[in-house]
């Protein structure tokens, strides 16, 4: 009951900062408009910020799904990752979500969806080689977490609305600039074009750098193996700094959303960086096994199937390959 309550009052939280985040975004989204075209600017942004508010609800998730060119899969094309997905989903007490593959050499993995019932987790290529299957159990579990903890919609809509303020900027800024644009004429235009972009990705930050934490600790516990995740992020961050995630490139407002930060360069704990140090978040979870964390979490059963799961990638060809055979 106390655990039923607890979780009640997260989702209640979570939803409440999703309110706070909409708000932050729109009144970033406001200001912009303000200094590109005036009063009729700011209104205009704002009829705009409520509709992507809406449709950011709704329909955010599928975006940022394709804009990674992620393709569905299910148990008939991946029937292994289905199954650990599946045995890791009944473990955290979650219906199963939808099954994404993106085919990205850097090894990475999100989570997106609105609530729980709409859920998907995507997971690239070269995780899937890179990684054991107890690591990528680990990957998923940590997934799953966020989707458990009512994250994905936050941090989906960050996405959305942080992407949609840098074309507000980038749009300004090549197409704006006149004296009677805006109460500082070209240079409320400037003022728009890198204010705006850096302000939207402050509360992305804000908000995305705790949830990872949470995220690890609870992946920990789904998956029962902490050390296994530990392992799994190490990989990854060295991975994702030897190989570029092009769609990540292309669309730096999504950045948060992954679970080691997929953009270049960007490694350290500081205010400006869209995730925690991956030696910080290792040393939580070395010191989670240490006190015995997560190692009674999933029953033996589970734990068979989650070792048995080895996820074959589909070829576009039609055949299938296990990265683990």
């Amino acid at each position: 009951m106390a655990t039923t309550e607890a979780r009640g009052k997260a989702e209640a939280m979570n939803y409440a900062k999703t309110m706070m985040l909409l708000a932050a975004m729109t009144g970033v989204f406001m200001a912009a408009g303000f200094l590109l075209g005036g009063e009729a600017g700011a209104l205009i942004a704002l009829v705009i910020a409520g509709a992507m508010n809406l449709w950011a609800l709704w329909g955010s998730d599928k975006a940022v799904l394709r804009r990674h060119g992620a393709r569905q899969v299910d148990r008939g094309s991946a029937p292994e990752l289905h199954e650990m997905t599946e045995a890791l989903a009944k473990a955290a007490g979650l219906p199963m979500p939808a099954l994404y593959i993106m085919e990205d050499a850097q090894p990475n993995a999100f989570a997106t969806g609105r609530d729980p019932d709409n859920a998907a987790v995507a997971v690239t290529t070269g995780i899937m080689r890179a990684l054991t299957r107890e690591e990528l159990a680990g990957v998923i579990a940590h997934e799953l977490a966020h989707i458990r903890n009512r994250d994905t919609l936050i941090m989906t809509v960050a996405a959305t609305l942080g992407g949609a303020i840098g074309f507000l900027a980038q749009f300004g800024l090549f197409f704006g600039g006149g004296r009677d644009r805006g109460p500082l004429g070209i240079v409320g235009v400037l003022l728009a074009a890198i204010l705006a972009p850096m302000a939207a990705m402050l509360i992305q930050m804000l908000i995305s750098r705790t949830r990872e934490y949470a995220a690890d600790r609870a992946g920990a516990e789904i998956c029962g193996q902490p050390m296994a995740l530990a392992s799994a992020l190490a990989k990854i961050a060295g991975g994702g700094r030897a190989r570029e995630m092009a769609s990540a490139e292309r669309d730096p407002a999504s950045a948060h959303m992954f679970i080691v930060n997929p953009l270049a360069g960007k490694r350290m704990d500081s205010l400006f960086s869209t995730h925690p140090a991956t030696e910080n978040r290792i040393a939580a979870l070395r010191a989670m096994a240490g006190r015995g964390g997560g190692a009674t979490v999933i029953g033996g059963d589970q734990i068979s199937m989650v070792k048995r799961a080895r996820s074959r990638i589909p070829k576009s060809g039609g055949g299938v390959k296990s990265p683990w055979s």
